[in-house]
């Protein structure tokens, strides 16, 4: 049977980390961006390259009819999806909260949380047994930030984290037994662009000595604990989450 993975936010980082090593492992890969369709198109020329099956897929997950029409989309070009992986996410410039406006934190949590829950609705009917679907897992990409509270630099990006760390423990308890696992990852000091929508592109290398590990980690450290989650080896495992953070 084909397996099918969409993977949000896939275009760069973690989310094309996990595209690729996904392919790698047999899946049909949509590689969900928002803007960059340049940096997603050569994510999938990459999958291509290798053998695989790849499609980009222009969407919004914001917004409810984009997820609609991308889950639409996935269904007619790659057929019924057995994973989702939820990993698109903003982040604004780092400051205290006196300087955060309702403009920004509704933008924030519009995406990281209301775009989770939108992508893991549509996930769930086509996966579900009660729709006749043959179950599958999600996975949510969390933050160490939800743990932490990333005081002074973006408690809200840390308080969307936390509410996707919920909505992973809720989820996972409500569609068990409809064949569907639910798991999160929390990526802590992690080399990608993120930082630099944060105003400080280097801030891995300002913080990492902090850690026990004494070094930031790379999107494909995140990317393999996805890939253990999605498989049957963790096939006893919902509800929970792989710290990918450095000992911190």
């Amino acid at each position: 049977m084909t397996k099918v993975a969409l993977v949000t936010g896939a275009g760069r980082g973690i989310g094309a980390a996990t595209a690729i090593q996904l392919a790698s492992e047999g899946y049909s890969v949509c590689i969900n961006y928002l803007s960059d369709k340049r940096s997603a198109s050569s994510i999938v020329s990459k999958i291509e390259r290798s053998g695989g099956i790849a499609l980009a897929v222009q969407a919004d997950v914001s917004e409810e009819n984009e997820v609609e029409g991308l889950f639409s989309m996935i269904d007619t070009r790659l057929g019924p999806i057995n994973l989702l992986i939820n990993n698109a996410g903003i982040l604004f410039s780092q400051t205290d909260i006196e300087g955060m406006t309702a403009e920004r934190i509704n933008s924030t949590l519009k995406t990281n949380v209301t775009g989770y829950f939108l992508c893991c609705r549509e996930a769930v009917k086509r996966m579900s047994h009660k729709h006749g679907g043959s179950g599958g897992v999600i996975v949510n990409v969390s933050s160490a930030a939800s743990r932490i509270g990333s005081a002074h630099e973006y408690i809200d990006y840390a308080a969307s984290k936390g509410a996707v760390d919920s909505l992973t423990i809720g989820l996972a308890m409500e569609v068990a037994d409809q064949g569907i696992r639910v798991n999160g990852v929390r990526p802590g000091l992690i080399y990608t662009e993120m930082h630099g929508s944060g105003g400080e592109p280097n801030r891995v290398d300002r913080l990492k000595s902090n850690l026990p590990l004494k070094r930031g980690g790379k999107p494909e450290d995140v990317a393999e604990a996805i890939s253990w989650l999605s498989s049957i080896k963790s096939s006893y495992t919902t509800g929970s989450f792989i710290e990918v953070s450095g000992g911190r």
